[in-house]
């Protein structure tokens, strides 16, 4: 007999280095909290990024930049991405690393000017007719083949939709049938149909059927109010970036050569300027007539020290620019060389010029109280039973070593406890994967002494 196991339908989250993080952690005054939302520490960082958050809420941040300076491990990445919290999911936060615009495609110009405009949301609000209930019925009719042959040939699709006030049954063409079965359409569903387009929008399944399966992955909406056949106000979200690559997009035949031809291209297109200009010149035209709304978002360039002299100089030019989103860099370089230059030397590695242009926010090593709450946060956040004593002694070769070195000790310490038949990690278990990994320094001091026996 073969039993076979029931996988659950959870969606499994992986544990990234920052999935603690939830928010600045202020309260309603914006005073930060010591420990909240998963942030410990950095009081006045946490309060300038929550003044920021406000500042780009209410539209009066758009095309300026902040820089997040600090030593390496002081929560600059998760500054960043506890703003990207606070202003939800609504608002475009673009994230890249400052390597990534030494891309073999395309030049490095336009790999910023790409995550500029992924960085700017437009919110497109427009009165549509729509059919919308729940879906009762959804039943293809089908045909002889016109083109002759034994198959059958969908002529229509007949779909009833309910209502709280009524319901309605409805004959739709075949294409709006290859629609439906691409949006994964079933009895139950709520969606929506556009009358003049025949769009078809799943919105969710009934919470009528809501205690039927017990699946996360689903989510419920209720029943729609009012008639079937309707006008409704549809929000879209789109950033500028998905127009300019909507629009780059050259659209083909449908022949064999221009299939092949689509396919042979290369992966990325360089979008021109003046395709931009069009597609802002349109943006703008809808913004004057109240169709649509601009949504300032944020980019977020990590390791700014790494662009190199043109990328400062293209940014300057595209802080200036009209519709800019919000920038925050940040970096954990002291004083250097700037990267496409011999001799100049400046803070962070950052032109003088662009320099005066930033609002600075300085990130300082945590403290071992600090470094204590950090570790027992990210125990909790892994699922990880810790006791007393091991905190302490993690934070104690924090405060030698690096924070980051710190808590990756954490899961190899839980497998040595598992090896040992503990369920909770000790300190025992800390002092034996310290003894067995390095951290920077000691690595660096074990080179110096054993220089001789390594290869020059």
């Amino acid at each position: 007999m073969k039993i076979e196991e029931v996988k659950s339908t959870v969606k499994t989250q992986r544990i990234a280095a920052h999935s603690h993080v939830k928010g600045l952690g202020l309260d309603e005054n914006g005073a930060p909290l010591q420990m909240a939302a998963g942030l410990v520490g950095q009081k006045n960082a946490r309060e300038a990024a929550g003044v920021v958050v406000d500042l780009i809420k209410s539209k009066k941040m758009s095309g300026r930049a902040l820089l997040l300076a600090g030593p390496p491990g002081t929560g600059k990445t998760a500054i960043a991405l506890a703003i990207a919290h606070e202003l939800g999911n609504k608002v475009p936060f673009c994230p890249m690393v400052g390597s990534e615009v030494f891309s073999s495609e395309i030049k490095k110009t336009e790999v910023l000017m790409e995550n500029f405009r992924r960085s700017i949301g437009l919110r497109i609000r427009e009165t549509k007719e729509v059919y919308e209930g729940e879906v009762t019925e959804l039943t293809p009719v089908e045909t002889e083949n016109p083109m002759g042959g034994y198959g059958k040939t969908i002529s229509n699709v007949v779909i009833g939709l309910k209502t709280a006030k009524g319901t309605k049954q409805l004959k739709l063409d075949p294409s709006i049938y290859e629609t439906l079965q691409r949006e994964k359409v079933e009895v139950g569903d709520v969606i929506y149909i556009e009358a003049n387009s025949g769009a078809v929008k799943r919105q969710g399944r009934s919470d009528t059927f809501a205690t039927e399966f017990d699946l996360e992955t689903e989510e419920y909406v209720p029943l729609p109010k009012g008639e079937v056949h309707k006008k409704k106000e549809v929000v879209q979200d789109v950033t500028l970036h998905d127009l300019d690559a909507a629009n780059a997009r050259p659209q083909g035949g449908q022949d064999v050569l221009s299939i092949v031809g689509q396919m042979m291209k290369p992966k990325k297109t360089e979008i021109t300027d003046k395709l931009r200009t069009e597609i802002n010149k349109v943006v703008n035209k809808y913004i004057d007539q109240g169709i649509a709304e601009l949504v300032p978002g944020v980019l977020f360039i990590d390791e700014v020290h790494m662009l190199d002299l043109e990328c400062f100089t293209y940014l300057h030019k595209s802080l200036e620019s009209a519709i800019a989103p919000i920038v925050i860099f940040a970096t954990n370089r002291g004083r250097c060389v700037i990267r496409g230059t011999d001799d100049i030397v400046s803070p962070h590695g950052i032109p003088l010029d662009l320099l005066d242009r930033l609002l600075i926010v300085r990130t300082s090593p945590y403290n071992i109280a600090e470094m204590e709450q950090i570790i027992r946060l990210r125990a909790q956040t892994e699922g990880l039973s810790v006791d007393d004593s091991a905190i302490m002694a993690l934070s104690e070769i924090g405060s030698n070593t690096t924070l980051r070195y710190a808590v990756q000790l954490l899961t190899p310490a839980n497998q040595t406890s598992k090896v040992n038949g503990r369920t909770q990690i000790t300190k025992d278990d800390i002092m034996d994967v310290h003894s067995l990994f390095l951290d920077a320094k000691r690595s660096a001091k074990f080179l110096q002494e054993e220089n001789t026996n390594y290869m020059m």
